[in-house]
């Protein structure tokens, strides 16, 4: 299968967090919306950033390495649908500027938000919820 997904990550306090060539990020406890593609294999690349034990790559890894996947929603796509996702949830989430993004022209595919908005969000934006 190929396509995008939303995760939806809890962190359960503030806390800074080394990501990768990106630095020492503050991240404020909170929910988080990460963005994603995969055009080689969706369900592999979910399993992979549910797992708890693996080499911290991208910089959402080491985001999860102290962070918590409360969900994770996809949509099918043969394109990726990625930047188009983020553009949209720039207009109504702050974000963490480069996160995500080191491969496009995006301001990034990580943003803050609170939960009652992001599943609005997610509902119009008509991802499916994965189920872990």
């Amino acid at each position: 299968m190929k396509g995008s997904y939303i995760i939806l990550i809890e962190l359960k306090q503030d806390k800074n967090i080394e990501i990768g060539k990106l630095g020492e990020i503050f991240f404020k406890k909170g929910h988080y919306l990460y963005i994603g593609s995969a055009l080689n294999g969706l369900e592999q690349r979910i399993t992979r950033h549910l797992k708890d034990d693996k080499k911290l790559h991208w910089h959402i890894d080491y985001l999860l390495k102290n962070a918590e996947i409360i969900d994770i929603y996809y949509k099918k796509s043969i394109i990726r649908e990625e930047c188009e996702i983020s553009e949209k949830l720039n207009e109504h989430f702050p974000s963490v500027t480069g996160f995500g993004c080191s491969d496009c022209r995006c301001k990034s595919h990580l943003f803050y938000g609170d939960p009652a908005s992001i599943f609005d969000n997610i509902l119009r934006l008509n991802m499916i919820k994965y189920l872990m």
